[in-house]
């Protein structure tokens, strides 16, 4: 298709994004709804979105504890309760479950990595981070911990600048939502 006015080519990055934010429809958790690709020499080996696991209720039908008792648990807490494998986990149990390497690829993510999530991978070796919106950790005493876990990708971790329109319907910051469903940082339960 000719490059026109009403057309403009995607740079790689936003058509990685945009097939993030494709992924993310099918995320079913209350809380944030995230999607991941993974890619490896300009390929795309594993895609993953956030709920419960295979065969198991959603959390739309009351499939976590965590994410149909939101109001119980502050933001940051209950993650051992709750039972959600998140967009970037599961995009790298699919690529492991299927024998794909995924040593020295990127990984683009409609949400900045969790903690636990920027662990698992640099314990990959997936070499480069790309975000689209931000997650801040709810807890200020780990922020620095968490900043600098983020430092460690040989490739960086970057904030992509690409439209999202279902921005309002995925991310728990841009709902509406009662007062008690914020903590002191303004930040809605994760």
């Amino acid at each position: 298709m000719p490059e026109t006015r009403e057309h403009r080519r995607p740079d790689r990055d936003e058509y990685f994004m945009g097939i993030a934010i494709a992924v993310r429809s099918r995320a079913d958790c209350t809380g944030n709804r995230v999607g991941a690709v993974i890619v490896k020499d300009r390929r795309i080996v594993s895609t993953g979105y956030n709920g419960t696991p295979e065969n198991m209720p959603n959390c739309s039908e009351g499939g976590c504890h965590r994410c149909a008792h939101r109001e119980q648990y502050p933001s940051g807490t209950g993650y051992d309760l709750c039972i959600c494998v998140h967009a970037e986990q599961n995009a790298l149990l699919a690529a492991a479950r299927f024998g794909i390497a995924v040593e020295g690829s990127a990984l683009y993510t409609t949400m900045r990595p969790c903690f636990g999530c920027t662990k698992e991978l640099l314990q990959a070796h997936v070499e480069a981070v790309y975000f689209l919106h931000d997650w801040v950790h709810p807890d200020p005493r780990y922020q620095a911990e968490y900043e600098r876990l983020q430092s460690r990708f040989p490739g960086g971790i970057r904030h992509l600048e690409v439209p999202d329109p279902g921005a309002d319907w995925a991310v728990t910051t841009r709902r509406v939502q009662p007062a008690a469903a914020t903590d002191e940082t303004g930040h809605g339960a994760l």
